[in-house]
């Protein structure tokens, strides 16, 4: 897939998308934008802020009219372009808000207290011409999409319904699991997204890097499941004594890179926000990503 960066390929469907130069391993090959419809096109996911990527935006539409400019999450990967790209096509950008739009009401009293660090790729300028909430449904020549309201990995992250797809932004990828980092990340509203997506209807997801999802409900169980495992580890660890984040992330996470465990500490700390809140877990003096947690 990497050789089709700045490309527009056909995904049937009406369906198109055109591969960002921006591959890490938090991107995999890239950020995946997508155009919907063939006469009159939204752009989703304009990606980084990169002239190279813009300018094969432009090649792909075609000169065709733009109806939308649609942002999924505003990350530093999906966001940035948007409103350079909506001013060249004369487009509005829409998402479901700005980049603390959405965000629970545990997490922004966290993040008010100043207690959960976090932050990472967050584009904090990011502002839509218009919003969209869950349900609410955009159109143009011969397509309709309909926004799904799915936090948890993004306080204002929607995946859209085309058809017979989804575009699932970075809720559900195949190549990976999702990170979910406080506070713009919440576990507890991650898993509740994850079974609202379950049962839908869809043929496949087309995720915001990697491949297309051909089998949405089998995936979704499997983040499903591989966040409750990940939640008995943590529980495990944890009736051994009191431990912190990284404590148990040096514990859990023992193979995969030094360089991300970081990523893996905030993955741990979301897991840990979400055990308080079931009052499984306590935190000392409070949920913090310092603090010393405890089985209660």
């Amino acid at each position: 897939m990497q050789d089709e960066t700045g490309k527009r390929v056909d995904l049937g469907g009406g369906i198109a998308r055109v591969l960002a130069p921006n591959p890490s391993p938090m991107t995999l090959f890239g950020t995946n934008s997508y155009l919907i419809g063939r006469e009159e096109v939204a752009v989703v996911d304009p990606g980084p802020d990169d002239p190279s990527h813009l300018e094969a935006l432009l090649a792909a539409i075609g000169g065709r009219p733009v109806s939308h400019v649609i942002v999924t999450h505003s990350h530093v990967d999906h966001s940035p372009l948007a409103a350079r790209l909506a001013g060249r096509v004369n487009a509005p950008v829409v998402a479901f808000g700005d980049s603390r739009a959405g965000r629970s009401e545990v997490m922004d009293r966290l993040a008010a207290d100043g207690l959960t660090g976090g932050g990472e790729g967050v584009d904090p300028l990011f502002r839509p011409d218009q919003t969209i909430g869950d349900g609410g449904l955009l159109r143009g020549a011969g397509w309709e999409a309909e926004a799904i309201h799915t936090p948890g990995h993004f306080g204002n992250h929607i995946c859209l319904r085309v058809g017979d797809s989804l575009l699932s932004g970075d809720h559900v990828m195949g190549w990976a699991s999702t990170l979910v980092s406080p506070p713009d990340g919440d576990l507890t509203d991650f898993m509740a997204s994850c079974e609202k997506l379950r049962g839908i209807g869809v043929s496949r997801h087309l995720p915001g890097h990697g491949h297309p999802v051909p089998d949405p409900d089998q995936r979704i169980d499997w983040l499903i499941g591989h966040r409750r495992g990940r939640e008995a580890q943590i529980l495990a660890n944890l009736e051994r004594g009191a431990a912190t984040a990284r404590d148990l992330t040096l514990a859990i996470y023992t193979d995969i890179p030094k360089g991300m465990l970081g990523m893996a500490e905030r993955n741990v700390f979301a897991h840990l926000i979400d055990l308080v809140g079931k009052n499984l877990i306590s935190a000392d003096p409070q949920p913090a990503i310092d603090a010393r947690f405890s089985i209660i």
